[in-house]
């Protein structure tokens, strides 16, 4: 073989970039995905208009649902965009905060290389500077219980905060305690227990707390009774009408008389349906799948109020609420089935009929009505109700809890510094990097909040030096004040998890130096991520 003739073991078309420029390139990428939800952070953090192919609007500033939105295509910034779900997953909040750290991260990772530094080094560095940030928040983390009510509701209002359920906070703060406190079993509590069921009308402050459930379902048939108190409740999940056979049939009637006994057999089945039901004592029947408008006639005359077409979910959550036990066949239905609640109604909310639920004893399900002025009010006012369930569950199962404001992360930061000082190496440079990395937090909040970011964390820091753990920004006044005392506090859970996920995928990430975007088996090639001057790249 002649020397020089170049060797080709990749195919044609593929590309790849190397070394430096394939780090780079990474870095960039996730630096411009938390760089786009940076300024939604905080209580002063902007909210984001994202319009889909259809035409659709999503207004938030929730990070998760902000990248979920946007169609990101670049290898590295998928996954950032996969902390947010790792985040959203395991606490239910604190997805921006976790994008943003690991997207500092790397910004600092990439001065240290510029000085040579080895990645290998770099990621050392952050795994001892991360399992030290673990133990640091353990140490100053304050113990909390599901029988701390104040606590708690300052958990929800810290995780409402900046977001379009604000305006009504307190209330919602309170609902949603309220909401944990009734479906809690020990400390163990099921998001899933709590149902939110959304309607456009009214104000923020109009929603309410339901000892039960509420469905998006309305009686059947006309004739029914609208209102049944103490109602005995039977939960189907059988169909009361007839199937069709699942493949072609066919049925050959020779005499007229046939097709009429046919017709009365049909009937009488229905019938035979509809008297079951009566028979068991039930006067209330949701059903999971359809009901035939003879039986629903035959369910009218006895007083009895259906409602079909019950999602899955939703009976779940009925059973836990009145006790009652999910029927799949009709000869089983018994009075011993048979569930109870204080009332059920039919009401009319905005411009569509609802079933109440409503009084249930000792109900492991229950439900927060949201209100709001238009859809996308509700929808919003959702998920900042849904971060708040999510952090108090959170924080009644690890039982810690932190002061936010940016608090925290100064005080992790500080202890990592004086940590930093005993280790010899290069590895001292990537855990003060990494420090530097966890004060983006209260200098985005101040920065947010229009105010400026080295002042107020040279101020910050003066009172952590002082012994002030709990020194955070108040963000309204651009002064420091004592979070603790002011009612921010948030899960610790929120902020173990945020540094655990940033600082893995950090790591994760400086690691490579080859990225090689293969061609597909029909010999087109995707192109591989050039630079990434904005949003429309990836």
């Amino acid at each position: 073989m002649k020397e020089g003739q170049p060797i080709f073991i990749l195919p044609e078309g593929t590309s790849r970039k190397l070394g430096k420029d394939a780090q780079r390139n990474n870095i960039l990428a996730a630096r411009i995905v938390a760089e786009t939800v940076r300024t939604t952070l905080g209580p002063k953090g902007m909210d984001k208009m994202i319009v889909d192919s259809l035409g659709d609007i999503t207004v938030t500033n929730d990070g998760v649902t902000i990248l979920e939105e946007i169609q990101v295509e670049h290898p590295a910034a998928k996954m950032i965009v996969e902390i947010a779900k790792t985040q959203e997953n395991e606490v239910g909040d604190g997805t921006t905060t976790a994008v943003v750290i690991a997207g500092e991260l790397l910004k600092n990772a990439e001065a240290l290389l510029d000085k040579e530094i080895h990645p290998t080094v770099i990621t050392k560095g952050y795994r001892m500077a991360a399992e030290k940030s673990q133990e640091i928040l353990n140490k100053v983390a304050e113990p909390v219980t599901k029988n701390d009510k104040e606590i708690l509701i300052k958990i929800a209002e810290t995780a409402m905060t900046g977001k379009g359920a604000e305006s009504g906070k307190e209330k919602l703060a309170s609902l949603v305690v309220e909401a944990i406190s009734q479906v809690a079993d020990g400390n163990e509590v099921d998001s899933n227990d709590i149902k939110l069921q959304k309607k456009v009308g009214g104000g923020i402050s109009d929603a309410e707390l339901i000892q039960g459930i509420v469905l998006d379902k309305e009686k059947v048939h006309s004739a029914m009774p609208k209102i049944i108190k103490n109602p005995k409740i039977a939960l189907l999940d059988v169909a009361l009408e007839i199937k069709n056979p699942e493949t072609d049939t066919k049925i050959q009637i020779s005499d007229p008389k046939q097709l009429q006994g046919f017709l009365e057999q049909e009937e009488a089945m229905l019938r035979k349906m509809a008297d079951y039901v009566i028979k068991s004592g039930a006067n209330v029947i949701f059903c999971q799948k359809g009901i035939d408008d003879l039986v629903q006639h035959y369910l009218a005359k006895a007083g009895i109020y259906a409602a079909r077409r019950i999602k899955k979910s939703d009976m779940d959550a009925l059973e836990r609420a009145t006790g009652a036990k999910v029927v799949s066949s009709l000869k089983e239905l018994s009075e011993k089935e048979l569930g109870a609640s204080g009332i059920v109604r039919e009401l009319r909310i905005g411009d569509e009929e609802m079933t109440y639920v409503e009084e249930c004893k000792n109900a492991k399900a229950v439900t927060i009505l949201v209100r709001g002025g238009t859809m996308h009010v509700v929808d919003e006012v959702e998920r900042a109700i849904k971060d708040a369930i999510g952090d108090i569950i959170s924080a009644i199962k690890v039982g810690k809890v932190v002061a936010g404001a940016g608090a925290i992360e100064t005080e992790v930061a500080m202890q990592l510094r004086k940590f930093s000082i005993k280790l010899s190496g290069r590895e001292q440079l990537a855990v003060q990097a990494f420090a530097d990395a966890i004060e983006v937090i209260p200098v985005t909040l101040a920065e947010n909040a229009g105010l400026d970011p080295i002042d107020i964390l040279t101020d910050l820091k003066s009172h952590h030096d002082k012994g002030e753990k709990w020194a955070g920004i108040n963000v309204s006044e651009g002064k420091i004040m004592d979070a603790w005392k002011e009612g921010v506090i948030e899960s610790l859970k929120i902020k173990t998890q945020a540094i655990k996920s940033a600082s893995e995928v950090a790591e994760l990430i400086l690691r490579i130096d080859d990225v090689i975007a293969g061609g597909n088996k029909s010999g087109g090639m995707p192109q591989m991520p050039q630079g990434m001057p904005g949003m429309g790249e990836y």
